[in-house]
């Protein structure tokens, strides 16, 4: 029997949760708080298995709570389950040690899943969520490479740079690009200029850090 502490300031949304909960027969709703400290207490005295929580609660907010309960009671897992949905309060619901993130909007339709993948461990975002830090880590991962020094270089540049890392010559470098050996070096040239690299043994070391070669 899965134990269930449903913790969230709005008696109907705790009736509508108990109600979906209780249908499924390995599930039991063994309490309900309005409040983050009083979920607190509550976790401490009955060690349930999984807490629905909501973040927005008078007392002390549910990533704070969660926070709290996650370091006194590290077996009991919390599903997040709010209305809110930006990045930031994703993020920091799951380094507070949530096990799952619901919004409430779907949670009728989840919130059973949700609660069997964290008796077992298992982290479950709903599906808007996930989306969100997929869309987030991707803007984030744009930004940091936008920064990046190889992204100072023209696709012309990044080509030399990948062929001088594999050992061509520049020889041969501008017989494949069709281009004189003058420029080649040019190229090379600017290439270290804008990386900051004094000799070629530097630019070939910082193309396989890149992973071009």
């Amino acid at each position: 029997m899965i134990k269930i502490l449903i913790a969230d300031d709005h008696a109907i949304v705790r009736e509508g949760l108990r109600l979906i909960l209780e249908t499924h027969g390995e599930m039991k709703v063994v309490a309900e708080t309005a409040d983050g400290l009083e979920a607190i207490k509550q976790a401490k005295t009955l060690n349930p298995d999984v807490i629905l929580m909501d973040i927005s609660m008078p007392g002390l907010n549910g990533i704070e709570a969660t926070r709290r309960i996650r370091k006194d009671c590290p077996r009991i897992r919390v599903v997040i389950l709010s209305m809110l949905s930006s990045p930031e309060d994703i993020f920091r619901a799951l380094q507070a040690g949530a096990t799952g993130y619901l919004l409430k909007e779907s949670a009728g339709t989840e919130v059973i899943q949700a609660v069997l993948s964290a008796s077992s461990g298992r982290r479950y975002l709903s599906r808007k969520v996930d989306d969100i830090v997929i869309d987030s880590y991707i803007q984030e991962r744009t930004q940091v490479q936008a920064k990046s020094p190889l992204e100072q270089l023209s696709d012309r540049e990044k080509e030399v740079l990948q062929m001088v890392a594999e050992g061509k010559t520049s020889s041969e470098i501008a017989g494949i690009l069709f281009l004189s050996v003058k420029t080649i070096e040019t190229y090379r040239s600017r290439i270290m200029q804008k990386l900051g690299l004094k000799d070629v043994p530097s630019l070939v070391r910082f193309a396989i850090e890149k992973g071009l070669a």
